[in-house]
């Protein structure tokens, strides 16, 4: 400042001086947040000139930001920012961002609104009672819509909502879910323990595979005493908590207790697995991972596949296949007028093995039977089971209430039972088959007109080739035919024929 201040003799000094304070002053401009508060009748215009993250609101600290991110290469969410990572802590609308483009603005009367003005639609709204009065962003990420002169009046705030991320001190409650980016599995919590699941979708029923049931060893959680939730703690732990006090459960990380002054996050990731990590100022750093059993997590191996435990994890079909196993399911066998039927009209399959066992089976319900063809036909008599895994040791029957994953090897004493589908229904409107006929009787008229032109481009190659064939033994050359080798003309003139070729490949 003293230097743009400064009093020089020299105009062209002064003028040059001028000059770089006003291009500093711009360029710190640039990268500055618009504003560290929002007030009522705010709107801001997407601008999609920006390459990833166009910065709205910031922290007092300018550790994080709100504003529009780009996802993938043509959408956008409204997220909030970790800025020296640029990794998103919270994010508006993960399962279904809209398109990245400059019409989408960001606009706050009471409630946060993020919407196309140009097409009327409404991609997203806070939904709150619409009497907040500013919005801010507290040093924790907490994106809050606040009341002003009512004090602890939060209509709104984003740590109510999470994505697929908590932060510390951020209370997970049992009306939160974390969901991965990928939207295929999710965190949630339960009367007394954590839980991670498998989400199918489409009116699948979503399958635990991890559950972690707090000790109580400090404090109690009482039944009908209300809902449990779920914090991280400043010392490096996630504790379960039924009230203020003491934690019922303390999941420790790596640093627990350790007095490291950094800032913690808790991700559900797309790989499946619950991971914890600390801000080094630099770096992410892995502090805790749940599952650390390759084939006790269901992106491994897959659908309709088993998990054999080794040094490093083998994947074998389910079916002995050799061309990638069978694709994942949805929804169950109940009046599903869209599937055909390939085993005596009961609408599904049967793939039978034994040696296969429940990755996740100590959190899966069992009934005691009698037989492996009592377990067995239970399931096949119940529209809701897709598979059962029977025990002649113990005569437990497992039975499996959603589509197939979380194979293992067993021993020969486990016998399963899996039922597949023909055909999928996608969208529950029995009409897959119609579908497929239509498909396929596309592909019939495309390669009848391939074959057509194919005999046309012949049929053509040939009347040049009897032109040139005359013309050399006459000394002339039809009017518009350039001469040349016979295999150049033929390699352009059958490039359809190579089309249909290709095209009947499978």
């Amino acid at each position: 400042m003293k230097i743009c201040n400064s009093k020089q003799q020299q105009p062209a000094a002064i003028l040059f001086l001028s000059l770089v304070c006003l291009v500093v002053a711009t360029a710190i401009a640039a990268d500055q947040p618009a504003t560290k508060e929002i007030q009522r009748g705010f709107s801001a215009k997407h601008d999609d000139s920006y390459s990833q993250f166009q910065s709205l609101l910031s922290d007092p600290t300018g550790v994080f930001a709100l504003g529009f991110l780009r996802i993938d290469s043509n959408l956008l969410d409204l997220a909030v920012i970790h800025m020296p990572s640029s990794f998103p802590l919270w994010r508006a609308m993960p399962a279904n961002p809209a398109p990245w483009t400059g019409s989408i603005s960001l606009s706050f009367d009471g409630n946060l609104v993020l919407s196309d003005q140009k097409k009327g639609t409404v991609f997203w709204s806070t939904a709150s009672d619409g009497t907040g009065d500013r919005v801010v962003l507290l040093n924790s990420s907490n994106l809050q819509i606040q009341k002003t002169g009512t004090p602890d009046s939060i209509p709104w705030q984003s740590f109510d909502f999470p994505s697929n991320t908590i932060v510390e001190n951020q209370n997970f409650t049992s009306h939160a879910k974390l969901l991965s980016t990928n939207q295929q599995f999710s965190m949630s919590l339960g009367a007394n323990y954590f839980g991670l699941y498998i989400e199918f979708g489409k009116g699948s029923k979503s399958s635990i595979y991890l559950k972690h049931t707090a000790l109580e060893a400090k404090a109690q959680i009482v039944l009908d005493g209300g809902p449990i939730y779920a914090r991280i703690g400043s010392d490096g732990f996630l504790g379960m908590y039924q009230k203020e006090g003491p934690p019922a459960d303390v999941l420790s990380f790596d640093t627990f207790n350790r007095n490291y002054d950094v800032f913690y996050r808790m991700t559900m990731e797309d790989d499946a697995n619950l991971r914890a990590y600390y801000w080094n100022n630099t770096a992410w750093i892995l502090d805790y991972t749940a599952i650390t059993e390759p084939c006790s997590l269901p992106t491994t191996c897959g659908s309709y596949s088993i998990c054999r435990s080794q040094e490093q994890p083998q994947c074998i079909c389910l079916d002995n296949g050799t061309n990638g196993c069978l694709p994942a399911g949805n929804g169950d066998f109940c009046g599903a007028s869209g599937v055909k039927s390939i085993v005596n009209g009961d609408g599904f399959g049967v793939l039978t093995r034994q040696g296969v066992d429940l990755a996740n089976k100590d959190f899966i319900n069992y009934t005691k039977m009698a037989s492996l063809e009592e377990c067995h036909s239970t399931c096949e008599k119940n529209c809701t089971c897709w598979g059962a895994i029977y025990s002649n040791t113990t005569r437990n029957c497992y039975m499996m209430d959603y589509p197939i994953e979380m194979l293992v090897e067993g021993d020969d004493s486990k016998f399963g039972y899996f039922k597949l589908k023909a055909a999928v229904d996608e969208d529950g409107d029995g009409n897959d088959k119609k579908k497929s006929e239509e498909d396929k009787l596309k592909v019939a008229l495309l390669v009848v007109g391939c074959g057509i032109l194919a005999a046309a481009a012949g049929f053509g190659a040939y009347q040049i080739w009897e032109r040139r064939r005359r013309g050399r033994r006459g000394g002339s050359m039809e009017e518009g035919l350039a001469p040349g080798p016979y295999k150049d003309l033929a390699a352009s003139s059958f490039k359809s024929i190579e089309l249909s070729d290709s095209f009947r490949k499978p």
